[in-house]
């Protein structure tokens, strides 16, 4: 069976403005995009901000544990619910997180990661 992974680095703002151009074309040219194949920071800096050792926490808890609700995940990893679900609007904005409607509570959300792995880039 073949491990998912999910590439996360840091790529400079000229090559993210390259990948946007070749993108743009595609798009203009009628072209089949091609699948997005990693989440890219412009600096170690701006990665750290974003993958904190909190919010790879609830990557980790979430794969492992599978909460039901975000409200399980905030007390399973004792924070409070608002935080907890501010921090997940951010992973899933940047596709490190799925929030699908639950199934058992109305109005719930169950957060997903889709992937086992993070595997980590960065230039040297």
């Amino acid at each position: 069976m073949k491990v998912k992974r999910l590439k996360v680095g840091v790529r400079s703002l000229d090559e993210g403005l390259q990948e946007f151009s070749a993108t743009l074309k595609a798009v203009q040219a009628g072209k089949a995009l091609p699948k997005r194949t990693g989440v890219y920071f412009v600096s170690v800096e701006a990665m750290r901000q974003v993958l904190t050792p909190a919010r790879l926490t609830l990557l980790h808890l979430i794969r492992t544990r599978r909460p039901r609700s975000i409200a399980a995940l905030a007390k399973l990893i004792g924070r409070d619910f608002k935080n907890v679900h501010g921090d997940l609007k951010l992973l899933a904005d940047l596709g490190l997180v799925q929030l699908e409607p639950g199934a058992h509570v109305r109005d719930s959300v169950t957060p997903t990661v889709p992937y086992e792995r993070i595997q980590f880039e960065i230039a040297v």
